[in-house]
């Protein structure tokens, strides 16, 4: 069977703005990841697309989308309110291009951090849960659990999944944050993988192996919060 394509879509941020979306809907979904990418490269990395089509295998539909900063070709990240209303437009534009599937949002380090911001300053419309690739804990070198503060505010599930080499993301610091969270948060930590979800080839392993892991713990926890 021929693998679906990617649907291009618009995504209006208030009157003035408007970014790029990609859609991705499998025929048997049951739910939909509103995908936000991170600081330094938008929604058609490798990485992005690779995630996207593997969600799709595991009958998750994916609507990756731009910050409205990586689509003027700029470098500087958006202020937290434009990113945050950016997060909040695409949930809205998600719901409607998809009726009627469960919603779930996240997305790669800062685009997790904006949707986590979102949510918990106003609920996202219809959202189930949230899950982070490589949650940016702190900036590297500077182990802090300050950007974790925001997510008491969050009271729906929320998965992490992060690698032991991530230097933005101590695992002692962020195990203890998880623990707070209580029964809500849940964290896949995977060996020998950096921020970038790269694994050293002395691991025996492959990142389309991580990728792999990464994802069936995705698939889980979704059955699991349905």
């Amino acid at each position: 069977m021929t693998a679906p394509k990617a649907k291009p879509v618009s995504i209006n941020v208030g009157e003035a703005q408007r970014v790029s979306g990609l859609l991705l809907l499998p025929p048997q979904a049951r739910a939909i990841y509103v995908f936000a990418h991170g600081a330094g490269a938008g929604m058609t990395h490798p990485f992005m697309t690779a995630v996207a089509n593997e969600l799709a295998e595991r009958d998750i539909v994916s609507m990756r989308y731009q910050f409205p900063y990586m689509e003027q070709g700029g470098r500087r990240p958006d202020p937290p309110k434009v990113a945050q209303a950016t997060v909040r437009a695409a949930v809205t534009e998600a719901a409607r291009l998809a009726p009627g599937l469960a919603l779930i949002a996240g997305g790669r380090s800062f685009g997790g951090r904006m949707t986590s911001q979102a949510q918990a300053a106003l609920p996202l419309p219809g959202v189930r849960g949230l899950v982070f690739f490589g949650f940016p804990l702190h900036p590297a070198g500077k182990p802090s659990d300050e950007r974790a503060e925001h997510l008491s505010d969050v009271k729906i599930p929320m998965l992490f999944l992060q690698g032991t080499r991530d230097t933005l993301a101590d695992v002692k610091l962020l195990k203890a944050v998880v623990k707070r969270l209580g029964t809500r948060a849940s964290l896949a930590l995977f060996e020998d993988v950096d921020h970038s979800f790269h694994v050293p080839a002395r691991s025996g392993r492959k990142d389309a192996d991580v990728r792999r892991e990464m994802l069936e713990a995705v698939a889980e926890w979704t059955r699991s919060i349905l």
